[in-house]
């Protein structure tokens, strides 16, 4: 699930100097965990006086949050910056100053090549150290060029603010909150062992928190988020060992907050609390994103993930028993290092069984770091262009299908915001749809009941159900 968007909020506080205002343009690359970082370093930076704007010309500090998961992701970053560079020349014609950070997993992977290569950049930060964002700003407007990658020792959620209600408001109905980060499983494809280090998992109290911050402040939605959120482990109130479905099952208490998801999840790490979690909480949605990459277990031992097609197929079984209405999305890779035709067949076995309602599917590129680029059998571009083709043919076929199986059913819809004709509303299903209907702006935040009348690209349409015939 991957996001390319600038971060934009009203402003909310002035600086503790007392100095005037100033303005940051945040570029969001990647996962829902760096939308969630964005973020949060935009509320670490309204204590400075950091007022968010959507026009990169008028900021006086540019940040471009990084994801380093896909092919020459580095490259764009180096392109972007070599554009802000000539921005930040005409501003200084001008008698203007403009900073330029970059922060998320580039910045981890790159440091301090990234000055090397790109002399504009005045701070580099990693994702386990943007609470120091501020700090590192303060040296860079001393003189500095600042890289800060290390692995903090410290908590940064400790250190970060809490949006304030405003803020919280602004941002929608719906919001995302970081529970765990990094990766024990070291499959061999993926950095992100090595961009957010190993698995973290935050203290139950933080969360508990921040989600009812969130919920006072009118969010209904919640989707906890993670590298391999259910590796989630933390105490109870009695100390006793608590998984994600422990925490599922407290934060479904808090007044206010209707719905709960999580992403993304790792086959090895869904026990019965947390498949249990799917049976007994109303608050928890329908849908569950659980990767499994290859429907081959001589791939899938090459790529380390610990699993067979059989256990991964068992375990959807025992999902769909005591939530028989899920929505199941998965993510695959085409052309791993020596996937032959047989291999990519049982994939499309896999797939044809499992029936996913979503999928994300790519070819594979190799991670410099990583196991995989190492390895031999590099499958050539055309087959896996070919290969991926097929896939995404199979996998488009179920997901219309799952579409049309909606229509003519009544559902619970969260209005979300405007759509793109007057008096309507976009809103999402419990199986993460997004949903057109006619409804007024004041009805943002609110639960309906409606029918499912018809399916678009990316859509689906519904009316009110109280007003169908």
């Amino acid at each position: 699930m991957t996001q390319d968007s600038a971060l934009l909020q009203a402003p909310e506080s002035t600086p503790r100097d007392g100095s005037n205002s100033r303005k940051v343009f945040i570029k969001t690359y990647g996962c829902q965990m760096n939308v969630y970082d964005s973020m949060r370093m935009s509320d670490a930076l309204a204590r400075d006086g950091y007022e968010p704007t959507e026009d990169m010309e008028e900021a006086d500090l540019v940040l471009l949050n990084t994801c380093h998961i896909r092919e020459k992701a580095a490259e764009k970053v180096y392109s972007a910056l070599g554009r802000l560079r000539d921005m930040k020349k005409k501003k200084a014609a001008d008698g203007r100053e403009m900073m330029i950070g970059v922060a998320g997993c580039v910045a981890q992977a790159e440091g301090e090549e990234i000055l090397r290569r790109a002399p504009a950049v005045d701070v580099v930060i990693g994702p386990q150290t943007y609470h120091r964002l501020p700090e590192a700003l303060r040296r860079a407007k001393q003189g500095q060029r600042v890289v800060d990658t290390e692995y903090a020792i410290e908590d940064k959620f400790e250190h970060l603010p809490i949006a304030e209600s405003r803020r919280i408001r602004a941002r929608g109905v719906t919001a995302f909150l970081t529970v765990q980060e990094g990766c024990d499983k070291f499959c061999t494809f993926c950095v992100v062992p090595y961009t957010r280090g190993s698995e973290v998992s935050r203290p139950v109290s933080q969360i508990v928190e921040e989600a009812e911050k969130l919920a006072d402040s009118g969010v209904r939605e919640i989707t906890l988020l993670g590298q391999n959120v259910n590796a989630w482990h933390g105490a109870g109130s009695q100390g006793e060992a608590w998984s994600l479905g422990d925490l599922l099952y407290r934060l479904a208490e808090i007044p206010g907050l209707a719905r709960l998801r999580y992403t993304t999840s790792h086959p090895r790490d869904m026990d019965d609390r947390l498949i249990n979690a799917h049976r007994d909480l109303r608050a928890l949605m329908p849908y569950l994103h659980l990767p499994v990459q290859s429907g081959s277990d001589r791939i899938l031992k090459a790529m380390n993930r610990r699993h067979t097609a059989a256990e991964y197929l068992a375990l959807i079984e025992r999902i769909r028993t005591v939530r028989p209405d899920i929505a199941l999305s998965g993510d695959f890779i085409t052309g791993f290092p020596g996937e032959t035709d047989k291999d990519f067949e049982d994939t499309l076995r896999l797939v044809e069984e499992v029936r996913y309602a979503q999928a994300f599917s790519f070819k594979y590129s190799t991670r410099p770091g990583t196991p995989g680029a190492e390895l031999k059998d590099q499958v050539p571009e055309e087959i896996k262009a070919e290969r991926l083709e097929r896939l995404q043919m199979l996998l488009l076929k179920q997901q219309q299908e799952f579409a049309e199986s909606c229509i003519g059913k009544e559902i619970d819809l969260l209005l979300e915001k405007p759509g793109r004709m007057p008096e309507q509303l976009i809103g999402r299903s419990p199986w993460l749809q997004s949903v057109n209907v006619d409804a007024k702006a004041s009805q943002i935040g609110d639960i309906i009941k409606v029918r499912i009348t018809g399916t678009g690209t990316n859509s689906l349409f519904a009316e009110r159900a109280e007003a169908a015939v």
